[in-house]
């Protein structure tokens, strides 16, 4: 095989990888610190890819995982001197000033949820958020996280747990969908 062939390879393979992973690793990073720095967090990510190419897992979602371990160190890196202000804050969107009845229900059950959250501790939240908003199986929520997947398994478990305690104790608690807290 050629220079050429290999590099173009090379560029074809990292291509796909960008393809596959660049909105969702941008997401993931925009959840953790805003849409101020998440890109550049989120090209430091590729970079590294781009200069581990040959380290990265053969499987799409491995790799994918893979990235978003990477983005969350390279996030980790960036935060590092700074006090953490809240990982992962549940955004309450703006609602219009007249609710019907099912949108005020609504509405008081985010609100109960980013107080819950908020109480949460960072690592529950991360914990959950890989789970609920990457959509994470435990094999690759743990990669990120550098734990077993039995380990991640057991953090998911309590986190729930604490969740659930915290919507629980909220002054006047509205009831949750149930997605949130199935395994």
């Amino acid at each position: 095989m050629s220079t050429k062939e290999t590099k173009q390879d090379r560029e074809a393979e990292f291509s796909r990888l960008y393809e596959l992973a660049y909105t969702d690793v941008l997401r993931f990073i925009q959840r953790r610190a805003g849409p101020d720095h998440a890109e550049d967090i989120v090209h430091e990510a590729f970079l590294v890819a781009w200069r581990r190419l040959d380290d990265l897992p053969a499987k799409p979602g491995d790799a994918r995982a893979w990235l978003f371990a990477t983005a969350r160190n390279c996030l980790l890196n960036n935060q590092r001197g700074q006090v953490r202000q809240g990982a992962l804050a549940v955004r309450v969107a703006a609602q219009t000033p007249t609710f019907t009845d099912a949108e005020a229900d609504l509405t008081h059950q985010r609100i109960d949820l980013a107080a819950a959250w908020r109480r949460l501790r960072p690592e529950d939240q991360e914990v959950l958020a890989l789970a609920i908003w990457e959509d994470l199986p435990s094999s690759q929520a743990g990669q990120v996280l550098g734990i077993s997947s039995a380990a991640y398994r057991i953090r998911l478990h309590r986190a729930r747990k604490s969740l659930r305690h915290e919507l629980d104790s909220a002054p006047f608690p509205a009831p949750l969908a149930g997605s949130l807290m199935t395994e």
